[in-house]
């Protein structure tokens, strides 16, 4: 961007003003700190200028908004044409309780739906499974049928909302019954848009919820992917998921880096399959973490943009404009709230969004300011769903497209990103043998990934013991008169009775032997390695239980938690 006269004018310059200017101030008055860093512990210089992008080619390393590498965005016009979707997290109890927290968050302007599910849900278990005890919609709505999912949609009607699914090893069930109740609804497939989180990848690497091992895992989630990309050309069949890592401990480059490559990884298997790159790729979609350091993220997201669309491009012979461009959720760090002081998390959540929406997200969700002490309650979840819309209608911030797009500090920062999530790139792909999908395996098989996440995860918790990672209200400005807060409280006890009491009805009001034939078709197509996702969509439809469905793939394959001795 600068010839070799003006950058060494520049750095004449530079040193100039350190001798003359900067240096009698620091000797006199010294700086906060002896070093800057990010969380991620990047050290941050004091001031950036032409020389830290002296290698910058604006053409090849950002061009222009809507344009290859899409270092600046995916989209020529940015927010100046839509705002991104607001997502709220939604799920507690039974499906009646959720389903009204779904209308009044559509009533108070939310323009996508986010489905959480309990923990039986997301294990593929059943409500009356002995391993569901106590667990029944305690962290999420429980679904066990469809029957279920018709009650938490009553009153919706699927072709006119986006919904995400937060589940995983289970997903393709729920992903089934989402298709069944379209054709319910008399809604063409082909019309149905959302997400279905699906990335057993990033279980087996940070979040731990698995049924079967790795790679029947990764077979499944190419099931969907292959279905999908027949039927619901609109719908994500995964949402490859950094979150996760990062909430695990990871930085903010190796939540960059390992996402990215689970994304390759899942690339490669579906070409594996016979899919044509250009047909399913479109269909991918990431999620991502947004942390406290606002220029770190917006580093890491335009980074990510750039090293996907290249590697699409030149690695795997993506042609279609669509194929190249990363497009990603992003929620704001649940691992940055805190219990003491809770108010403070609505600022810490400001910033994070804001990290996300000047990083170009296509969709947000903000965290409520009560989350580490309960499920958010209505009062907290409107403010986070408030905290967007004045982002997207006061602030300013979505009416420049990648406002901070020639920062020097910014495109340094992308530069060094870029750099590091690269070297992690071909370190995978060299344990796997030129293969990032064999990569990934195997880092998951040797414990490479916890490793990596377990180290960034400890050294940050020293810095926060050591107090050089100020945590506000915690290790500095902390209060005993924390603020108290309204929280909401589930009755456990009553929404186990009432979806046992649901799951029984249902039992016995299908047909048994439409059931058993369903799921013996899907144990045929299992055998045989056949796609599994319309057998699935079948035993759905016969109203077969989410345990049923998912004993059939484990039956084949076997449980990986008794593999890895946690049964």
């Amino acid at each position: 961007m600068f010839d070799d006269e003006e950058l060494s004018e520049i750095r004449a310059a530079r040193t100039e003003w350190e001798s003359d200017t900067l240096d009698p101030v620091l000797e006199k008055y010294g700086e906060r700190k002896d070093r800057f860093a990010t969380v991620s512990n990047l050290e941050v210089d004091r001031l950036y200028d032409p020389s830290d992008v002296d290698d910058l080619d604006y053409q090849e390393d950002l061009g222009y908004p809507g344009e290859y590498p899409y270092t600046r965005g995916v989209y020529p016009t940015g927010y100046r044409g839509r705002t991104w979707t607001m997502r709220q997290f939604a799920g507690f109890g039974t499906a009646e309780e959720t389903n009204e927290r779904f209308h009044y968050l559509i009533e108070n302007g939310q323009t996508g739906l986010s489905t959480a599910f309990d923990m039986p849900s997301l294990m593929g278990l059943d409500s009356d499974d002995p391993m569901s005890l106590g667990e029944v919609g305690k962290e999420g709505v429980a679904v066990d049928t469809l029957r279920d999912m018709e009650i938490l949609f009553d009153g919706i009607d699927l072709s006119e909302v986006s919904t995400s699914f937060t589940i995983n090893p289970s997903a393709p069930v729920i992903y089934a019954m989402y298709v069944a109740l379209a054709d319910q609804q008399g809604i063409d497939r082909s019309e149905l848009r959302g997400t279905l989180q699906n990335d057993m990848l990033k279980e087996f690497i940070a979040q731990k919820e698995w049924v079967i091992p790795p790679e029947p895992s990764l077979d499944l989630v190419t099931d969907t992917v292959e279905f999908c990309t027949r039927e619901t050309p609109k719908f994500h069949p995964i949402s490859i998921s950094g979150y996760h890592i990062r909430e695990a401990g990871s930085t903010a480059a190796q939540e960059l880096a390992f996402t990215l490559a689970d994304g390759f990884a899942y690339v490669e298997d579906a070409i594996e399959r016979g899919l044509d790159v250009d047909e399913f790729a479109p269909t991918l979609s990431f999620f991502f973490n947004s942390h406290n350091s606002l220029f770190e993220e917006v580093a890491k997201f335009r980074a990510g943009r750039r090293i996907y669309a290249r590697t699409m491009r030149e690695e795997y012979g993506a042609e279609a404009d669509a194929s190249q461009k990363l497009k990603f959720h992003t929620q704001t760090a649940g691992q940055s709230l805190t219990a003491q002081q809770p108010l403070n998390n609505v600022i810490r959540v400001t910033i994070q969004a804001m990290a996300a929406v000047l990083g170009g997200t296509q969709s947000l969700h903000t965290n409520s300011y009560d989350e580490a002490l309960a499920l958010p309650s209505e009062d907290a979840v409107r403010v986070a769903l408030r905290t967007q819309q004045i982002l997207a209608e006061e602030s300013g911030v979505a009416d420049i497209i990648d406002p901070l797009g020639g920062s020097f500090a910014v495109e340094s920062l992308t530069d060094e990103m870029e750099e590091t999530v690269l070297e992690y790139l071909a370190e995978i792909e060299e344990m796997g043998d030129g293969s990032i999908r064999d990569g990934v395996l195997q880092g998951i098989e040797e414990g490479y990934f916890h490793r990596e996440i377990q180290e960034s995860a400890y050294e940050y918790q020293e810095r926060v013991d050591a107090g050089e990672e100020v945590v506000v209200g915690v290790n500095k400005y902390s209060s005993e008169d924390d603020d108290e807060l309204d929280l909401l409280h589930i009755d456990e006890e009553a929404a186990r009775e009432r979806q046992l009491s649901r799951l029984e009805s249902v039992k016995d009001e299908r047909d048994d032997a439409a059931v058993a034939d369903a799921l013996s078709a899907l144990e045929d197509a299992v055998d045989s390695g056949e796609n599994t996702m319309p057998y699935v969509v079948d035993a759905v439809k016969a109203y077969a239980t989410m345990g049923e469905i998912m004993d059939v793939f484990e039956a084949e394959h076997g449980s990986y938690q008794e593999t890895v001795g946690v049964a």
